[in-house]
């Protein structure tokens, strides 16, 4: 069966080289023409138009989808609607909230069609290592499009695999997301009391690597910590500025729904939108409180800290 990839930011590219890498025919599609053309070098069947791509490929049809969440992703499928024949398959990839990947599913069942909600996970790094796939649908379509997804994965047998109906595909990346909050910031926490211990002069990078090895905090996100912190360890041009894909909100919101405390990932995210606040109003009031109730020094802005 040949892949249809809609979509060729840097994930979507990579998808599709790392398919063509495996043997498969894709045929690609992009707003931009540029991308379509680069793609094409690596073997793939370009296309210009979605009707072009959807003509070019034989029924039943496999459609990836790798395009921005919310809006964009909806009109995507709209537009694919009128193309489309019963039995075709349609695959969101990207990271779409849970709710309208159920209602995708609903719109497209309507007319035959039948959908796949894929969490992906793999970073600029999947097209080497392979991507974690939780997927969400009909068993039988997940079966017939076994092969893309084991060569997707980092191998046939593992990092893969079928977690529920439609919508839990997302839903568990979207969880997989907020449990990623939570590790990162322990991690950024614990180095920065490591670092602020100026008289023991720790090397960051080496007890890194130190801990890749038999510690029971050993991770992938470590590894990567090891090349940060080789490449620069006090972390010089890095503004303290972290932005957030928003499944990390989608947890905190479905927590809260389901009333199971999650305070861990509630504060990693809270964190992330501090760390944007270059003059937070909240801290400057709480310093004008400490002045008024205690006496306590203000610092005044542009002032060195002590």
């Amino acid at each position: 069966m040949e892949i249809g990839m809609i979509g060729l930011g840097r994930m979507g590219a990579n998808i599709a080289r790392r398919l063509l890498n495996g043997g498969h025919s894709v045929a690609v599609y992009d707003r931009d023409r540029t991308a379509i053309d680069e793609l094409t070098k690596s073997g793939s069947n370009p296309a210009y138009t979605l009707e072009e791509l959807i003509e070019g490929l034989t029924p039943p049809r496999a459609l990836w989808i790798m395009v921005p969440s919310g809006e964009p992703t909806h009109e995507t499928i709209v537009s694919l609607l009128p193309h489309l024949t019963p039995s075709d398959i349609v695959i969101d990839g990207g990271n779409s909230h849970y709710k309208a990947s159920l209602d995708h599913a609903k719109l497209l069942r309507k007319h035959g069609i039948h959908f796949l909600d894929a969490g992906v996970s793999g970073g600029v790094w999947g097209l080497r290592e392979g991507y974690s796939l939780m997927i969400g649908g009909e068993a039988e379509d997940i079966q017939a499009l076994t092969p893309v997804f084991k060569t997707l994965a980092p191998a046939p047998d593992r990092g893969w695999g079928h977690v529920g109906p439609n919508g839990s595909g997302h839903f568990v990346k979207m969880i997989h997301n907020g449990i990623e909050y939570g590790l990162m910031e322990a991690y950024s926490e614990g180095f920065a009391v490591l670092e602020k211990k100026s008289e023991f002069h720790v090397d960051l990078a080496r007890v890194a690597e130190i801990w890749q090895y038999g510690s029971v905090i050993r991770s992938w996100l470590l590894d990567l910590t090891v090349s940060i912190l080789k490449e620069n360890e006090t972390l010089d041009g890095i503004a303290p500025y972290v932005q957030d894909s928003g499944e990390g909100r989608w947890t905190l919101f479905e927590a809260i729904d389901l009333d199971v405390p999650t305070p861990v990932m509630a504060l990693a995210l809270l964190t992330r939108l501090q760390s944007r606040d270059t003059a937070s109003f909240s801290s400057k009031l709480l310093a004008a409180m400490r002045n008024k109730f205690g006496g306590h020094d203000i610092k005044k802005q542009g002032s060195p800290a002590r």
